[in-house]
């Protein structure tokens, strides 16, 4: 909801999902992004400081004809060809739109979870 979809004002947020030594999951956001695109800040070894990277995540709130709501070809090479995203716990990025939760595998391939109301409760 953070990221106002839908709105004039929709832009992207996102995210990773981390684990600490313990096995503590936490999510450390990254700064608000605008309407098409999000910047994703280092995360040198697939780690930020001491925790694993698990998954991260990034919206697309824009709603009607002239958006994707499926990942594109720029999320899936981004996710593909980041090799800091190569570590043995990652599961790769969920894209949240607003009728469809996908998830991009560290290789780039795309898959449909279900839909975001029912998986998210949003």
């Amino acid at each position: 909801m953070d990221s106002l979809p839908g709105t004039s004002n929709a832009h992207e947020e996102g995210g990773f999902v981390l684990r600490d030594g313990s096995g503590n999951l936490r999510v450390e956001r990254w700064p608000s992004g605008a309407q098409r695109t999000i910047v994703v800040p280092p995360h040198r070894g697939c780690r930020i400081g001491a925790e694993e990277i698990i998954a991260s995540f990034h919206t697309h709130p824009n709603s009607g004809t002239a958006f994707l709501q499926e990942p594109s070809q720029t999320d899936k090479r981004a996710v593909r060809d980041d090799l800091d995203l190569k570590g043995a716990s990652y599961e790769g990025e969920w894209v949240i739109s607003q009728e469809t939760l996908y998830l991009i595998d560290p290789y780039g391939s795309v898959g449909v979870l279900g839909r975001t109301r029912d998986l998210l409760g949003i």
